[in-house]
């Protein structure tokens, strides 16, 4: 137990039974009346996000969430294994809870897995992951300092833009969170 005087950004609340991030919180003090938090908040599993307002002291359940460094390892069926780098355990992760995950995903990554009371809730990848390209139609001369970008599909199956210059069996950096090119890998 917590008060909402201890709210921090990344805080995982426990709420009538769901669990929920706390994105931005703010403290207001009226000029009158009593002091409250205006919080932002958004649900760890659909990812909803609401405004929620607490009273300043009240009582707030803070959820142990764990954040375990794992590999995946292989996808079996509609699961995804995962072993964790500490205790070698293997996890069964579902396609719901990987979610888009899985387009950045190749086997032997390394990724952070968020458990509550022994249920993966989520995955969070490194911040871009570097992934080779297994097809993309050739540039033309002259393309190379353009700004325009065609279509690649990568070596996970997932399908982004790249500057015109990229070549087919090019190693590059792809953006996790957004899908993005980011540039050539060293």
């Amino acid at each position: 137990m917590a008060t909402t005087n201890d709210l921090k950004n990344g805080m995982t609340l426990d709420i009538e039974g769901q669990l929920w991030n706390v994105v931005e919180f703010q403290h207001v003090k009226p000029g009158k009346g009593p002091a409250f938090v205006r919080t932002k908040l958004k649900n760890v599993i659909s990812g909803k996000v609401i405004d929620r307002t607490f009273n300043a002291g009240v009582k707030v359940d803070v959820a142990m969430l764990e954040k375990r460094d794992m590999q995946f390892l292989y996808k079996d069926g509609d699961s995804f294994i995962f072993m964790d780098d500490k205790t070698f355990d293997q996890m069964s992760i579902s396609e719901d809870v990987v979610g888009d995950s899985a387009n950045y995903m190749l086997e032997n990554c390394s990724a952070n897995v968020a458990v509550h009371e022994g249920n993966p809730l989520y995955i969070e990848l490194p911040a871009s992951v570097e992934l080779t390209i297994t097809y993309t139609e050739p540039g033309l001369q002259g393309d190379r300092s353009s700004g325009g970008t065609k279509p690649a599909t990568l070596e996970t199956g997932i399908q982004i833009q790249v500057p015109l210059f990229i070549k087919q069996d090019e190693k590059i950096l792809v953006d996790t969170r957004t899908g993005d090119y980011l540039g050539r890998a060293n």
